[in-house]
């Protein structure tokens, strides 16, 4: 039984797989952030331009 666990817990099979899953998400994760921010900033320029153009006569 003590064998068994031991060669568990040396076996890194599948590790890399993991870690590619991982890092991948953290990527997507980084862009889902980094383009819901840009959409909010671009959203609020076109409302400030709207009320300005909507303001000149």
């Amino acid at each position: 039984m003590f064998s068994t666990f031991k060669r568990f817990l040396a076996d890194e099979s599948g590790a890399t797989a993991i870690e590619y899953g991982l890092i991948a998400a953290g990527i997507a994760l980084a862009i889902i952030t980094v383009v819901k921010n840009t959409g909010t900033a671009l959203s609020g320029v076109f409302t400030s331009v709207n009320t300005k153009l909507n303001a000149t006569p």
